[in-house]
């Protein structure tokens, strides 16, 4: 089995975990998130388990790709149609995801790097792509 390959298993699993309404296998559920975009070039549902952190009303979703020099395949797809649906804890509302930027991006980047280390390695691994934070307000 491929990497792609992999991936995709495991995030079917975490999916059903997550929507059974249990634990989920590795992860804190209280940290997950599902997010819904609509496939850039299949029109089709993609949904993708990732972290989040909260900011005030909003949800931020990190697309650092653990790196990688390429956005996420999700991040590409709620840029092309930002409406979106969050699933957290026992809730699904359909949201707005906007990519921050400015101030409020170096803001919440730094904070969220504060917090997370990891984000920093990511930052390093990415270079010189910048990482995405995703603000993702309900709808």
């Amino acid at each position: 089995m491929d990497n792609g390959a992999d991936i995709r298993e495991i995030n079917r699993r975490v999916i059903d975990q997550f929507r059974a309404g249990g634990p989920v296998e590795g992860m804190q559920r209280d940290k997950l998130v599902l997010l819904t975009t609509t496939g850039r070039r299949s029109g089709e549902p993609r949904t993708s388990p990732m972290m989040f952190h909260r900011d005030g009303d909003r949800v931020l979703v990190i697309a650092s790709n653990v790196g990688a020099a390429a956005h996420p395949e999700w991040y590409r797809n709620l840029v092309a149609d930002p409406h979106v649906t969050v699933e957290i804890g026992n809730e699904t509302y359909p949201a707005l995801a906007t990519p921050t930027e400015g101030p409020d991006r170096e803001r919440v980047w730094a904070e969220l790097k504060r917090l997370y280390p990891f984000f920093a390695d990511h930052e390093v691994k990415a270079a010189p792509r910048t990482i995405p934070v995703v603000a993702l307000t309900r709808a």
